[in-house]
């Protein structure tokens, strides 16, 4: 297969050299950097990010590996359990314990690139157990676009399909009982600003109103910047959001909650989120307006 790169054919392979991260422009400017196969201890649980994300004015919006969470990795996939391999990162909650190291971490591992151009990434990945075991494969599709002189809006889809002849339980903490840890799925890890976060939804302002529950969309202002979640697909907005402002920031659509997501053999699942980037204060109102431009 091959695609286009401006009017010059090339493999996808050949779309990115070596190791260097793949970038997303808009115009002459680069907007995020894809970290497609980075070099990260095993407890990490290695997976491709984006880092650093930044608004059209310069400002980053990511954080990578931070004292206090080391396996926060900008903008990711990351999942805490999938049928017992850990793709978050870190500690594995057990129920009747509580958090501890086990030796269970997975991978998201480069396969092949499906598409490469100045504001789009296409990228197979396999999702492999510490014994290398083969449980998902996994298509993303990436792309940025501008959207206004302050703004531009990046396209995360998935689709995460089984790779084995087994079921294969997708779960958060919260499936084990620990409250309001329903984290697994698309997560940005964001920096805490130096004003106070604001949190607004379409089901109210501030992390009650939204975190464990489902919104169309969520805003999370940080004083210099502002970013707006919109759940891409009905799918996806049936998804409960995890908001996070105490300790860190931290935004995630989750794909299981008190029951886990099963995925028997040969079947997939798939959601998508736009986010929208932004220079200073957005409005609700034009949260809201940005959800009904975006969302499918």
């Amino acid at each position: 297969m091959t695609i286009l790169l401006g009017n010059r054919p090339t493999s996808p392979e050949a779309a990115v050299t070596g190791d260097a991260p793949a970038t997303l422009r808009l115009a002459d400017q680069v907007v995020a950097e894809y970290m497609w196969r980075p070099d990260l201890p095993v407890a990490l649980s290695p997976r491709p990010y984006l880092h650093p994300v930044r608004t059209l004015g310069g400002i980053c919006v990511t954080e990578l590996m931070p004292a206090s969470h080391r396996h926060h990795l900008g903008v990711s996939v990351a999942v805490a359990e999938v049928d017992g391999a850990n793709f978050w990162g870190g500690r594995t909650f057990i129920p009747g314990h509580g958090p501890a190291w086990l030796d269970n971490h997975g991978t998201q591992a480069h396969a092949r690139w499906l598409r490469r151009t100045p504001a789009q990434i296409g990228h197979a990945l396999h999702w492999t157990g510490i014994d290398g075991a083969l449980l998902l494969t996994e298509r993303r599709e990436i792309s940025a676009r501008r959207l206004a002189d302050d703004a531009w809006m990046l396209d995360f889809g998935f689709t995460l399909s089984n790779a084995a002849d087994r079921d294969m339980p997708v779960r958060s903490p919260a499936v084990h009982g620990r409250p309001g840890a329903g984290y697994g799925g698309f997560f940005w890890r964001a920096p805490t600003p130096d004003a106070p976060v604001r949190i607004d939804a379409e089901a109210g302002s501030g992390v009650e109103a939204v975190h464990g529950r489902t919104s169309r969309w969520l805003s999370v202002h940080g004083g210099a910047w502002t970013l707006v979640f919109i759940g891409g697909t009905e799918r996806t907005r049936s998804d409960r959001w995890f908001v996070r402002t105490r300790d860190y920031l931290g935004i995630g659509s989750a794909l299981s909650w008190d029951e886990p997501l099963v995925l028997s053999p040969g079947s997939a699942l798939t959601r998508r989120i736009v986010t929208v980037i932004a220079d200073g204060t957005l409005s609700p109102d034009r949260a809201a307006a940005y959800a009904d431009e975006l969302a499918s």
